[in-house]
């Protein structure tokens, strides 16, 4: 044989060779520590050579299969109980080195956790970080976390993600909702615990929606079909991750020797647009923008803040920002990165008379700016201090502008292709979902759309109406002084709506929101409502699960009475006061501000400016005050009697 074909042919059987080991695939979603269903057939579906037996074991569980025609299988393994570790094994039969096997497998209750970023929010960002991660030793809680990807067309398996035990080392990452979630249904009902969390920050629900689904509804149908001329060009990719490397350099790196110019006391700032503050940028009456906008504002000092050191507070910043006295830096602050804005201004820079204040702010998502109330905004000596509110200057351009960014994951069914069809059929016991925000401004059509995303995973997972559990949007942004509209409460109203479909349950956190932070900390709180929703619809526990909920209403003169379930052993108020976050109006729809008397099981609600009241709301608001509870301390849901026009639907 001529040295070449001898060549040629050790080749062919090296290829050979490598073809036969790879004949055999399983998707990403299973691997070695992975919790599988219990209570239901366990589907392992996977890729070999055409026509190929199957022959699959788990455990003492043996089935087997034909590949169809592509080498496409999927077999079923009966009802396990939880337990475990299994072994998992998947061959070729008459193939040797045909063999898959996954070790360290555990039987036990899987729930898929999406949504966007306060799903996603890590447990090394939210509230005790240091002390949970350390704590975290609980090696039957398992996390397989999907990585971003966005696609065209639907995925057969998902980009990347590995199944990962709960330990010190692994758990800062995950979500933290879904992990505070997964830890008490792993306490309280004594099983492994699975969860499969596919998140994307930012991102509205049709994201995660399929098409097919999406174009049954005139309100997506054609933003949907636009997808059909949609090409992701890799070089947009490219182009997308290079432009927000610049995007986060001219955030953390001030350009064009703005630090030296704008901040300096000489500066001329002649040309400047006056602005009162505080005040969120969007709120500016500008066109909305994002980049780095620059303030100032010239303060005169009383005599007695001379040679001291001062405290300056800029009460509730929105996104990342600079401060500058005189000149030089004081602080940096990172979007939710400080419980507390407030710095000290050395002695040595105070001056006598005049001083300048700079701060730098990057326009992010539409985000920047100082939230008000006003007095929260201060310089102070310790005994007295001078307020900051009132008149400062911005400018905007000064600074090179945000690279354009495509974000081709806001794009309708990208993330569903991508990130939830290459998990289906996955065995699981229900869905988690925290996401909502994406959507305010068209929070009316929320009403459609969040209900069409349910039925559209529970009709492809084909496991029935299977447990669907989600969180109503936290109270954010800040309290207004008096009654008004509020697309986040009309959110929040259509995710109450979602109830009516069968076997779904919602945790309220309109409680535990913060003003300045549209990712609030306290995540041990929002996953152990969302655990006690699933005890008590999911787990048939006795437990009462949520705060009070509105039933109906009755006219009584010029009174309302109001009924509620859900109230447990009765109503009363968090802080022991009066029941704060009432409105009430008449026919002509304005409200006011209402007083109520807790009668029984009743709330009886009046105000001496409604003489003949016809509707009520509660908790209507952004970031309402409200504080009516039940007897176990949960709160009441966030509603309204009347059915008038809402500022979001069209």
């Amino acid at each position: 044989m001529r040295p070449r074909k001898r060549t040629l042919l050790a080749l062919l059987t090296v290829l050979l060779s490598i073809a036969s080991h790879a004949q055999i695939r399983l998707p990403k979603v299973f691997g070695d520590n992975m919790v599988m269903q219990r209570g239901i057939q366990i589907p392992v579906w996977g890729n070999s050579t055409p026509g190929a037996k199957i022959i699959a074991k788990l455990g003492d569980i043996q089935t087997t299969t034909r590949a169809d025609k592509e080498g496409k299988w999927k077999v079923k393994f009966p009802v396990f109980k939880a337990g475990g570790p299994y072994e998992l094994e998947i061959a070729e039969s008459g193939k040797a080195n045909s063999k898959i096997r996954l070790n360290g497998i555990l039987i036990g209750d899987v729930w898929l956790a999406s949504g966007q970023s306060n799903m996603e929010w890590q447990i090394q960002q939210a509230n005790d970080a240091r002390m949970e991660i350390a704590n975290a030793n609980f090696p039957q809680i398992r996390f397989l976390v999907v990585e971003h990807d966005k696609q065209i067309k639907p995925q057969a398996d998902i980009h990347a993600g590995k199944w990962k035990v709960c330990d010190s080392a692994n758990v800062k990452e995950w979500s933290a909702v879904a992990y505070y979630f997964a830890r008490k249904i792993h306490v309280d009902e004594k099983v492994p615990v699975g969860i499969i969390q596919s998140t994307w920050g930012g991102t509205p629900v049709e994201a995660w929606t399929s098409r097919e689904m999406l174009l049954t509804s005139p309100i997506t149908k054609e933003k949907t079909l636009s997808n059909d001329t949609l090409r992701f060009d890799k070089n947009d990719l490219l182009a997308d991750s290079l432009n927000w490397i610049r995007i986060w350099d001219i955030v953390n790196n001030p350009q064009n020797s703005t630090v030296k110019t704008v901040t300096a006391i000489d500066y001329n700032d002649a040309g400047w647009t006056p602005v009162e503050m505080p005040k969120l940028i969007k709120n500016f009456g500008i066109d909305y923008h994002e980049g780095i906008m620059w303030l100032r504002r010239k303060i005169t000092l009383p005599d007695s803040f001379n040679q001291k050191d001062l405290t300056i507070d800029l009460g509730h910043p929105e996104s990342n920002y600079s401060l500058y006295f005189n000149g030089e830096e004081i602080c940096k602050g990172i979007w939710g990165g400080n419980t507390s804005h407030s710095y000290t201004i050395p002695a040595r820079l105070v001056q006598h008379g005049e001083n300048t204040i700079a701060v730098r702010i990057a326009v992010l998502w539409g985000g920047g700016g100082l939230n008000p109330p006003a007095e929260d905004i201060y310089i102070t000596d310790g005994a007295s201090k001078i307020s900051l509110a009132g008149k400062w200057l911005y400018k905007k351009d000064i600074e090179p502008a945000f690279p354009k960014i495509l974000n081709y994951q806001y794009y309708p069914t990208v993330l569903f292709n991508a990130m939830i069809n290459p998990v289906i059929p996955y065995g699981v016991k229900g869905f988690i979902w925290y996401q909502g925000e994406a959507n305010v401004q068209a929070a009316y059509d929320y009403r459609k759309l969040f209900p069409m995303l349910i039925t559209d995973w529970r009709q492809r997972w084909q496991q029935g109406n299977i447990p669907f559990l989600f969180v109503q949007l936290a109270n954010y942004m800040r309290t207004k002084p008096l009654p008004s509209e509020s697309e986040w409460a009309e959110l929040r109203e259509a995710q109450t709506l979602t109830l009516s479909l069968p076997n779904t349950g919602m945790a309220c956190a309109i409680d535990i929101g913060e003003a300045n932070d549209i990712h609030p900390k306290n995540k041990q709180e929002v996953g152990r409502r969302l655990a006690l929703i699933a005890n008590k619809i999911v787990y048939n526990q006795n437990v009462v699960a949520c705060g009070p909920i509105y039933k109906s209403y009755k006219k009584e003169g010029n009174r309302i009475r109001i009924t509620f379930s859900n109230i447990a052993s009765g109503l009363s108020t968090k802080d022991g006061k009066e029941v704060t976050g009432l409105a009430i109006a008449g026919q002509d729809k304005q409200f006011y501000w209402a007083k109520a008397i807790i009668e029984g099981n009743e709330l009886v609600v009046y105000s001496d400016k409604v003489a003949d009241p016809v509707a009520v709301r509660y908790a209507w608001a952004d970031n309402p005050e409200c504080n009516l509870i039940n007897s176990e301390r949960l709160p009441a849901i966030p509603f309204r009697t009347d059915e008038w026009k809402g500022i979001t639907e069209r």
